[in-house]
């Protein structure tokens, strides 16, 4: 599974790595929403984690920018707990909201239901192979 990370934190992209890759996933990282747009084009993913506190995007018109071109998943992290915030991501094209910080299981559980949504509307068969349980 191909993820794409629009994150301009090297930290958090690093965490966010670690946690995916035992469970098969080949993460790619976009600090700017310029890149993101350049690598959904080479590199089709199969899921796009967007963290909406990034400075170096531009608010939902990413997320908007996105959505016109692909129906790849897309998954919000954001600190803000407000709920006009999710409304609006989800407005702007978004499939799901997470408020940082948030669990390794809840965002593993995220992911897999949103790839198992997309492989059920393409007409695939979903595996997810995990590595590791978390607790």
């Amino acid at each position: 599974m191909k993820v794409l990370l629009i994150e301009a934190d090297p930290t958090m992209s690093d965490l966010l790595t670690l946690l995916l890759q035992p469970n098969q996933a080949s993460v790619i990282i976009a600090t700017s929403d310029r890149k993101a747009a350049e690598m959904i084009l080479t590199t089709q993913p199969d899921l796009i984690i967007l963290d909406r506190d990034n400075p170096t995007t531009e608010g939902w018109e990413i997320c908007r920018t996105i959505r016109s071109t692909t129906t790849t998943p897309i998954l919000i992290l954001s600190a803000q707990e407000n709920p006009l915030e999710v409304a609006n991501a989800l407005d702007a094209g978004a499939d799901h909201f997470l408020v940082k910080p948030v669990t390794s299981g809840i965002l593993l559980a995220t992911i897999k239901t949103l790839l198992r949504r997309k492989s059920i509307a393409l007409g695939h068969t979903f595996i997810w192979r995990e590595q590791y349980s978390i607790n």
